[in-house]
Protein backbone atom coordinates (compact mmCIF):
# COMPACT_ATOMS: atom_id res chain seq x y z
CA UNK A 1 0.00 0.00 0.00
CA UNK A 2 1.28 3.26 -0.83
CA UNK A 3 -0.67 6.77 0.20
CA UNK A 4 -0.33 10.10 1.84
CA UNK A 5 -1.01 11.64 5.31
CA UNK A 6 -1.16 15.14 6.48
CA UNK A 7 0.64 15.26 9.47
CA UNK A 8 -0.23 17.87 11.89
CA UNK A 9 3.46 17.65 13.91
CA UNK A 10 5.16 18.82 10.83
CA UNK A 11 2.32 20.67 9.34
CA UNK A 12 2.66 19.19 5.95
CA UNK A 13 1.61 15.67 3.64
CA UNK A 14 3.86 12.25 4.32
CA UNK A 15 4.43 9.47 2.26
CA UNK A 16 3.11 6.27 4.14
CA UNK A 17 2.28 2.29 3.48
CA UNK A 18 -0.07 0.51 5.50
CA UNK A 19 0.89 -3.07 7.75
CA UNK A 20 -0.95 -4.86 9.53
CA UNK A 21 -3.31 -1.95 10.07
CA UNK A 22 -0.42 0.27 11.24
CA UNK A 23 0.12 3.53 8.90
CA UNK A 24 3.79 4.15 8.80
CA UNK A 25 5.23 7.09 7.75
CA UNK A 26 8.09 6.44 4.49
CA UNK A 27 9.14 9.84 3.76
CA UNK A 28 12.67 10.59 2.93
CA UNK A 29 15.24 12.08 1.25
CA UNK A 30 15.02 9.54 -1.52
CA UNK A 31 11.57 9.35 -1.63
CA UNK A 32 9.82 12.67 -0.40
CA UNK A 33 7.24 12.33 -2.70
CA UNK A 34 4.76 9.66 -3.76
CA UNK A 35 5.81 10.60 -7.42
CA UNK A 36 9.56 9.87 -6.68
CA UNK A 37 8.54 5.92 -5.09
CA UNK A 38 6.69 5.49 -8.08
CA UNK A 39 9.50 6.98 -10.66
CA UNK A 40 12.08 4.22 -8.33
CA UNK A 41 13.11 1.36 -10.10
CA UNK A 42 11.65 -1.20 -8.01
CA UNK A 43 8.74 0.72 -6.10
CA UNK A 44 7.42 -2.06 -4.39
CA UNK A 45 10.80 -2.98 -3.10
CA UNK A 46 11.44 0.08 -1.16
CA UNK A 47 7.99 0.33 0.17
CA UNK A 48 7.99 -3.10 1.47
CA UNK A 49 11.26 -2.11 3.30
CA UNK A 50 11.99 1.13 4.41
CA UNK A 51 11.28 1.04 7.99
CA UNK A 52 9.10 3.97 8.64
CA UNK A 53 7.71 6.23 11.69
CA UNK A 54 4.39 4.58 13.35
CA UNK A 55 1.47 7.26 12.58
CA UNK A 56 -1.33 4.93 14.29
CA UNK A 57 -4.26 2.74 13.01
CA UNK A 58 -5.71 2.85 9.75
CA UNK A 59 -9.06 2.88 11.45
CA UNK A 60 -8.15 6.03 13.53
CA UNK A 61 -6.68 7.83 10.56
CA UNK A 62 -10.32 7.13 8.67
CA UNK A 63 -12.21 8.55 11.87
CA UNK A 64 -10.21 11.98 12.01
CA UNK A 65 -11.97 14.92 10.32
CA UNK A 66 -10.26 15.65 7.15
CA UNK A 67 -8.93 19.43 6.20
CA UNK A 68 -8.67 20.21 10.33
CA UNK A 69 -4.82 20.97 9.88
CA UNK A 70 -4.50 19.90 13.65
CA UNK A 71 -5.32 16.49 13.16
CA UNK A 72 -3.61 13.40 11.39
CA UNK A 73 -6.17 12.55 8.46
CA UNK A 74 -5.88 10.99 4.99
CA UNK A 75 -5.14 12.50 2.12
CA UNK A 76 -5.36 11.63 -1.89
CA UNK A 77 -2.69 8.96 -2.00
CA UNK A 78 -1.16 11.06 -5.69
CA UNK A 79 0.39 14.16 -5.40
CA UNK A 80 2.58 15.40 -8.49
CA UNK A 81 0.79 13.54 -11.01
CA UNK A 82 -1.21 14.36 -13.69
CA UNK A 83 -4.80 13.48 -13.14
CA UNK A 84 -5.82 11.96 -16.00
CA UNK A 85 -9.35 10.02 -17.28
CA UNK A 86 -10.82 8.41 -19.88
CA UNK A 87 -14.92 8.74 -20.50
CA UNK A 88 -17.84 6.54 -22.48
CA UNK A 89 -15.80 3.39 -22.19
CA UNK A 90 -18.66 1.03 -21.53
CA UNK A 91 -21.03 0.87 -23.99
CA UNK A 92 -24.12 1.08 -20.88
CA UNK A 93 -22.92 3.98 -19.93
CA UNK A 94 -22.12 5.64 -23.49
CA UNK A 95 -26.13 5.18 -23.91
CA UNK A 96 -26.86 7.70 -21.22
CA UNK A 97 -23.83 9.97 -22.88
CA UNK A 98 -25.75 10.18 -25.86
CA UNK A 99 -29.14 10.69 -24.18
CA UNK A 100 -27.70 13.65 -21.98
CA UNK A 101 -26.27 15.29 -25.64
CA UNK A 102 -30.25 14.74 -26.61
CA UNK A 103 -31.53 15.93 -23.81
CA UNK A 104 -29.62 18.98 -24.33
CA UNK A 105 -28.96 18.39 -19.93
CA UNK A 106 -32.61 18.96 -20.05
CA UNK A 107 -33.22 15.87 -17.25
CA UNK A 108 -37.20 15.96 -17.87
CA UNK A 109 -36.56 14.97 -21.14
CA UNK A 110 -34.27 12.32 -20.78
CA UNK A 111 -36.50 9.60 -19.90
CA UNK A 112 -38.56 9.36 -23.22
CA UNK A 113 -35.27 9.82 -25.31
CA UNK A 114 -33.70 6.48 -22.81
CA UNK A 115 -36.71 4.68 -23.52
CA UNK A 116 -36.17 5.45 -27.73
CA UNK A 117 -32.50 4.82 -27.62
CA UNK A 118 -31.98 1.79 -25.77
CA UNK A 119 -33.97 -0.25 -27.65
CA UNK A 120 -32.36 0.93 -30.68
CA UNK A 121 -28.55 1.07 -30.03
CA UNK A 122 -27.95 0.25 -26.58
CA UNK A 123 -27.83 -4.00 -27.23
CA UNK A 124 -26.56 -3.90 -30.71
CA UNK A 125 -23.02 -1.76 -29.41
CA UNK A 126 -21.94 -4.31 -26.25
CA UNK A 127 -20.01 -6.45 -28.28
CA UNK A 128 -18.32 -4.62 -31.03
CA UNK A 129 -14.67 -3.67 -30.71
CA UNK A 130 -13.98 0.11 -31.06
CA UNK A 131 -11.74 0.78 -33.89
CA UNK A 132 -12.66 -2.43 -35.86
CA UNK A 133 -13.98 -2.81 -38.99
CA UNK A 134 -17.28 -4.37 -37.70
CA UNK A 135 -17.82 -0.52 -35.43
CA UNK A 136 -16.83 1.25 -39.09
CA UNK A 137 -19.54 -0.15 -40.18
CA UNK A 138 -21.84 0.51 -37.49
CA UNK A 139 -21.31 3.83 -37.26
CA UNK A 140 -22.05 4.73 -40.90
CA UNK A 141 -25.29 2.40 -40.41
CA UNK A 142 -26.34 4.95 -37.02
CA UNK A 143 -25.42 7.89 -39.53
CA UNK A 144 -26.99 6.98 -42.04
CA UNK A 145 -30.09 6.82 -39.50
CA UNK A 146 -29.89 9.97 -37.64
CA UNK A 147 -28.40 8.96 -34.86
CA UNK A 148 -25.05 9.35 -34.86
CA UNK A 149 -23.36 11.42 -31.82
CA UNK A 150 -19.83 12.10 -30.70
CA UNK A 151 -20.02 10.16 -27.98
CA UNK A 152 -20.79 7.35 -29.98
CA UNK A 153 -17.23 8.54 -32.03
CA UNK A 154 -15.35 7.71 -28.72
CA UNK A 155 -17.39 4.95 -27.76
CA UNK A 156 -16.59 2.53 -30.79
CA UNK A 157 -14.41 4.74 -32.85
CA UNK A 158 -10.63 4.01 -32.89
CA UNK A 159 -9.40 7.32 -30.72
CA UNK A 160 -10.80 6.77 -26.88
CA UNK A 161 -11.54 9.94 -24.70
CA UNK A 162 -8.97 11.15 -22.68
CA UNK A 163 -9.35 14.20 -20.48
CA UNK A 164 -7.89 16.36 -17.64
CA UNK A 165 -9.76 15.28 -14.62
CA UNK A 166 -8.01 17.75 -12.35
CA UNK A 167 -5.51 19.68 -11.99
CA UNK A 168 -1.95 18.65 -9.70
CA UNK A 169 -2.36 17.99 -6.31
CA UNK A 170 -5.91 19.05 -6.20
CA UNK A 171 -7.59 15.69 -5.70
CA UNK A 172 -9.35 14.68 -2.64
CA UNK A 173 -8.62 11.45 -0.54
CA UNK A 174 -10.52 9.26 1.39
CA UNK A 175 -13.18 11.32 3.80
CA UNK A 176 -13.16 14.51 2.48
CA UNK A 177 -16.17 16.36 1.09
CA UNK A 178 -16.63 15.90 -2.93
CA UNK A 179 -17.59 19.34 -4.68
CA UNK A 180 -20.42 19.88 -7.30
CA UNK A 181 -20.85 23.15 -9.37
CA UNK A 182 -23.65 25.01 -7.97
CA UNK A 183 -24.94 26.06 -11.92
CA UNK A 184 -25.54 22.08 -11.85
CA UNK A 185 -29.26 20.50 -11.19
CA UNK A 186 -28.21 17.10 -12.54
CA UNK A 187 -25.32 15.01 -11.52
CA UNK A 188 -24.09 11.96 -10.14
CA UNK A 189 -21.20 10.07 -8.53
CA UNK A 190 -19.09 7.70 -11.01
CA UNK A 191 -17.33 5.04 -9.06
CA UNK A 192 -14.11 3.88 -11.11
CA UNK A 193 -10.53 2.20 -10.77
CA UNK A 194 -7.68 4.72 -11.31
CA UNK A 195 -4.50 3.05 -12.46
CA UNK A 196 -1.29 4.49 -11.07
CA UNK A 197 0.76 5.43 -14.60
CA UNK A 198 4.92 5.91 -13.94
CA UNK A 199 6.89 8.81 -16.90
CA UNK A 200 7.95 5.88 -18.80
CA UNK A 201 4.06 4.48 -19.23
CA UNK A 202 4.34 1.64 -16.64
CA UNK A 203 1.32 1.14 -14.66
CA UNK A 204 2.44 0.09 -11.59
CA UNK A 205 -0.77 -0.12 -9.22
CA UNK A 206 -4.86 0.83 -8.70
CA UNK A 207 -6.80 2.15 -6.84
CA UNK A 208 -10.64 4.05 -6.34
CA UNK A 209 -12.02 6.81 -7.48
CA UNK A 210 -15.57 9.18 -7.69
CA UNK A 211 -15.14 11.23 -11.24
CA UNK A 212 -17.89 13.55 -10.17
CA UNK A 213 -20.11 14.09 -13.35
CA UNK A 214 -22.15 17.11 -14.31
CA UNK A 215 -25.23 15.60 -16.65
CA UNK A 216 -26.75 18.42 -17.16
CA UNK A 217 -23.40 21.21 -17.89
CA UNK A 218 -21.71 18.41 -20.25
CA UNK A 219 -25.18 17.27 -21.77
CA UNK A 220 -25.30 20.85 -22.80
CA UNK A 221 -22.27 20.47 -24.85
CA UNK A 222 -19.47 18.63 -24.79
CA UNK A 223 -17.11 21.92 -25.17
CA UNK A 224 -18.05 22.13 -21.28
CA UNK A 225 -16.48 19.13 -20.42
CA UNK A 226 -13.54 20.73 -19.15
CA UNK A 227 -16.41 22.87 -16.69
CA UNK A 228 -18.30 20.35 -15.35
CA UNK A 229 -15.50 17.66 -14.35
CA UNK A 230 -12.23 20.18 -13.11
CA UNK A 231 -14.25 22.16 -10.14
CA UNK A 232 -12.60 22.19 -6.66
CA UNK A 233 -12.89 18.90 -4.77
CA UNK A 234 -14.44 17.10 -7.66
CA UNK A 235 -11.84 14.52 -7.75
CA UNK A 236 -11.63 11.89 -5.22
CA UNK A 237 -9.32 8.76 -5.11
CA UNK A 238 -8.17 6.48 -2.37
CA UNK A 239 -7.99 5.18 -0.12
CA UNK A 240 -4.68 4.18 -0.74
CA UNK A 241 -2.46 3.24 -3.99
CA UNK A 242 -2.57 -0.90 -4.21
CA UNK A 243 1.04 -1.21 -5.86
CA UNK A 244 0.86 -4.87 -8.22
CA UNK A 245 2.33 -7.65 -6.77
CA UNK A 246 1.70 -11.65 -6.66
CA UNK A 247 -1.32 -10.86 -5.08
CA UNK A 248 -2.63 -8.08 -7.03
CA UNK A 249 -2.47 -7.33 -10.53
CA UNK A 250 -3.92 -5.26 -14.32
CA UNK A 251 -5.65 -8.83 -14.26
CA UNK A 252 -7.37 -8.09 -11.37
CA UNK A 253 -8.38 -4.50 -12.75
CA UNK A 254 -10.03 -6.33 -15.39
CA UNK A 255 -11.95 -8.61 -13.49
CA UNK A 256 -12.82 -6.04 -10.85
CA UNK A 257 -16.46 -5.50 -9.26
CA UNK A 258 -17.21 -2.24 -8.19
CA UNK A 259 -19.90 -1.52 -5.78
CA UNK A 260 -21.67 1.75 -4.86
CA UNK A 261 -24.15 3.58 -2.23
CA UNK A 262 -25.39 6.86 -1.93
CA UNK A 263 -27.23 7.34 1.73
CA UNK A 264 -28.83 10.66 1.69
CA UNK A 265 -29.84 12.81 4.35
CA UNK A 266 -33.53 12.44 3.42
CA UNK A 267 -32.99 8.72 3.99
CA UNK A 268 -33.19 8.09 0.08
CA UNK A 269 -30.59 5.02 -0.32
CA UNK A 270 -29.09 4.07 -4.32
CA UNK A 271 -26.97 1.38 -4.82
CA UNK A 272 -25.25 0.65 -7.75
CA UNK A 273 -22.58 -1.50 -9.33
CA UNK A 274 -19.81 -1.15 -12.03
CA UNK A 275 -18.29 -4.18 -13.58
CA UNK A 276 -14.75 -3.79 -14.86
CA UNK A 277 -15.56 -6.98 -17.25
CA UNK A 278 -17.70 -5.12 -19.46
CA UNK A 279 -15.41 -2.46 -20.26
CA UNK A 280 -14.90 -1.99 -24.21
CA UNK A 281 -11.15 -1.07 -24.32
CA UNK A 282 -8.38 -3.20 -22.03
CA UNK A 283 -7.12 -0.69 -19.46
CA UNK A 284 -3.53 -1.19 -21.05
CA UNK A 285 -5.01 0.26 -24.60
CA UNK A 286 -6.16 3.06 -23.05
CA UNK A 287 -2.80 4.03 -20.97
CA UNK A 288 -1.07 3.52 -24.68
CA UNK A 289 -3.62 6.21 -25.79
CA UNK A 290 -3.00 8.38 -22.97
CA UNK A 291 0.82 8.72 -22.89
CA UNK A 292 3.58 8.19 -25.93
CA UNK A 293 6.39 10.17 -28.28
CA UNK A 294 2.76 12.89 -28.76
CA UNK A 295 2.24 13.19 -24.52
CA UNK A 296 4.96 12.63 -21.87
CA UNK A 297 4.11 13.36 -18.17
CA UNK A 298 7.50 13.40 -16.43
CA UNK A 299 5.57 13.05 -12.75
CA UNK A 300 3.54 9.91 -14.61
CA UNK A 301 -0.08 10.25 -14.03
CA UNK A 302 -3.51 9.03 -11.98
CA UNK A 303 -6.08 7.43 -15.08
CA UNK A 304 -9.64 7.29 -14.06
CA UNK A 305 -10.72 4.30 -16.49
CA UNK A 306 -14.43 4.85 -16.37
CA UNK A 307 -17.84 3.54 -15.38
CA UNK A 308 -20.37 1.33 -16.16
CA UNK A 309 -22.69 2.57 -13.73
CA UNK A 310 -25.47 5.13 -15.15
CA UNK A 311 -27.76 6.28 -12.25
CA UNK A 312 -31.66 6.18 -13.88
CA UNK A 313 -33.50 5.48 -10.19
CA UNK A 314 -35.93 8.15 -9.76
CA UNK A 315 -35.03 9.97 -6.52
CA UNK A 316 -38.15 12.37 -6.02
CA UNK A 317 -39.75 13.38 -9.41
CA UNK A 318 -41.01 9.95 -11.61
CA UNK A 319 -39.21 10.22 -14.88
CA UNK A 320 -36.58 12.23 -13.34
CA UNK A 321 -34.06 9.96 -12.34
CA UNK A 322 -31.55 10.55 -10.16
CA UNK A 323 -29.45 13.87 -8.41
CA UNK A 324 -27.18 14.44 -5.43
CA UNK A 325 -28.47 16.40 -2.67
CA UNK A 326 -25.96 18.42 0.02
CA UNK A 327 -25.13 15.95 2.56
CA UNK A 328 -24.72 12.79 0.35
CA UNK A 329 -22.79 9.79 1.57
CA UNK A 330 -21.31 8.27 -1.09
CA UNK A 331 -19.20 5.07 -0.42
CA UNK A 332 -17.41 3.24 -3.70
CA UNK A 333 -15.81 -0.35 -3.02
CA UNK A 334 -14.09 -3.20 -4.66
CA UNK A 335 -11.89 -6.12 -3.48
CA UNK A 336 -8.54 -5.57 -2.96
CA UNK A 337 -8.61 -2.05 -2.96
CA UNK A 338 -10.91 -1.03 0.01
CA UNK A 339 -13.45 1.81 0.34
CA UNK A 340 -13.44 5.54 -0.70
CA UNK A 341 -16.13 7.18 1.12
CA UNK A 342 -17.11 10.76 0.46
CA UNK A 343 -19.89 13.27 1.78
CA UNK A 344 -21.42 15.71 -1.36
CA UNK A 345 -21.21 19.42 -0.84
CA UNK A 346 -20.67 22.21 -3.21
CA UNK A 347 -17.44 23.26 -4.79
CA UNK A 348 -17.81 26.62 -3.51
CA UNK A 349 -17.59 25.55 -0.09
CA UNK A 350 -14.96 23.27 -0.83
CA UNK A 351 -11.17 24.11 -0.62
Amino acid sequence: WLGRVWRADDAGPAVVTLRKGRVLDITSKAAPTVRDVCEMDDPLGFVRSEPGEDLGSFDELCAASVGDLSQNHLLAPCDLQAVKACGVTFAGSMVERVIEERAAGDLKAADAIRTKLAGTIGDSLRDIVPGSDQAAQVKEALKAEGLWSQYLEVGIGPDAEVFSKAQVLSAVGAGAQVGLHPVSTWNNPEPEIVLTVTSKGTVIGATLGNDVNLRDVEGRSALLLSKAKDNNSSAAIGPMIRLFDEGYGIDDVRAAELSLRVEGEDGFVLEGASSMKAISRDPLDLVQQTIGAHHQYPDGFMLYLGTLFAPVKDRDVPGEGFTHKMGDRVSIQSEGLGVLSNEVRLSTECT
